[in-house]
């Protein structure tokens, strides 16, 4: 049994991992501990934007070697209007199982020498030792990657949050042949539902809404469209459900602890940059673990959360406004230009300045429109 480590993490999903895995990259011992059996699911829109795509070339995980499907633009509809646009040049995402990349991420964790301790569930943390059951790691780093309702983060301290009002979101996979490259976004009264083919024969449909009782089945009737391109389809996967919302934290560190994914904050779905953001801190935290300055994470992680959440709030006021939506939409009909240009800073292609050009654009069109 394993008795000290460089960094032990707590959680073994895609933010542990990719952790673990960037940790390794900068030649730290690495110990993941979770007490869960892999492959770890969750509800998710499963789609890869192209900045996540890109961290985890950086990590050295080969999407290759994964049933997975190129996306290279996103689609928005709402009622008989729709608008569409495509990545920056040569840059494009990946939609992908989550249950794959999970399995893709183990086996590069592996490969580099990471100590993987399924099964086994943290009890507790204190200065310099994480304790599990029966037995205890002393670790001169500790990183919380357990998720929204992290025990890390909790434990040491670092629980009080500032929170947006939750949405619901539910997740199920149907086969079909895919039937667009682009990832959707279909825009309702009440929720909207998000599209993207995960293999050559599977789609995965999500839908998200501010009611906690309204269900994938019942939210398709507010998209037409979608719903007669599911007709007949074969679900592939349980109906699985999660909470979304904008979360930040005051502090993300604390002594020798650190945290980071969804422990550490969080934007809520709409954007579709969960795992980006994730993948990205993985990277920032293991230099700072490498260098012993965990207070250069604390700027580097407020700094990489900025644009998802001003990404989140500007689509979230649509939410609920037929009028706002249908009008935006022929905005971006007339004006595709400011269309790629919004994508484009969504994928962190676009600079601030350009960005607020941009903005002040849209405005400006929506008003006149």
């Amino acid at each position: 049994m394993l008795n000290s480590t460089d960094v032990c993490v707590v959680g073994g999903g895609p933010a542990g991992l990719a952790v673990a895995i960037a940790a390794r990259q900068q030649g730290l011992r690495v110990v993941v501990a979770d007490g869960a059996t892999p492959p770890i699911d969750k509800a998710c829109g499963e789609a890869l934007m192209p900045d996540a795509v890109t961290a985890l070339e950086r990590l050295g995980v080969p999407l290759s070697s994964v049933d997975g499907f190129q996306i290279h633009g996103v689609r928005f509809l709402s009622g008989d209007l729709s608008a569409e646009t495509v990545f920056p040049s040569g840059l494009f995402g990946v939609s992908v199982r989550r249950t794959e990349l999970h399995g893709v991420m183990i086996q590069r964790a592996a490969a580099l020498g990471v100590d993987l301790l399924w099964q086994t569930a943290v009890t507790g943390i204190s200065s310099g030792e994480v304790r599990l059951r029966g037995h205890g790691i002393r670790a001169r780093w500790i990183v919380g990657a357990d998720g929204v309702n992290s025990r890390v983060r909790r434990w040491a301290n670092l629980d009080p949050h500032r929170r947006s009002r939750a949405r619901y979101a539910f997740r199920r996979h149907y086969r079909v042949m895919p039937w667009s490259n682009r990832m959707e976004i279909y825009w309702g009264k009440q929720s909207q539902a998000y599209t993207t083919a995960v293999s050559s024969d599977q789609v995965c449909v999500a839908v998200a809404s501010r009611d906690p009782q309204l269900r994938l089945d019942d939210s398709l009737s507010e998209f037409p469209e979608l719903k007669l391109r599911l007709c007949g389809a074969e679900a592939t996967s349980i109906e699985r459900g999660a909470v979304t919302a904008n979360r930040r934290f005051r502090r993300v560190w604390r002594g020798n602890v650190a945290l980071t994914g969804d422990a550490s904050g969080t934007v809520d779905a709409i954007t579709g940059e969960g795992l980006g953001l994730c993948f990205g801190q993985a990277l920032a935290l293991a230099e700072c673990l490498k260098s012993g300055n965990l207070a250069a994470y604390q700027s580097t992680h407020r700094r990489l959360m900025l644009r998802p959440r001003l990404m989140a709030r500007l689509m979230l006021t649509l939410d609920g406004r037929t009028g706002l939506q249908r009008r935006t939409l022929r905005v971006f009909r007339k004006h595709p230009d400011i269309f790629r240009q919004l994508l484009a800073l969504h994928v962190g292609s676009l600079s601030p300045f350009d960005a607020a050009v941009d903005g002040l654009a849209l405005g400006w069109k929506l008003l006149t429109a």
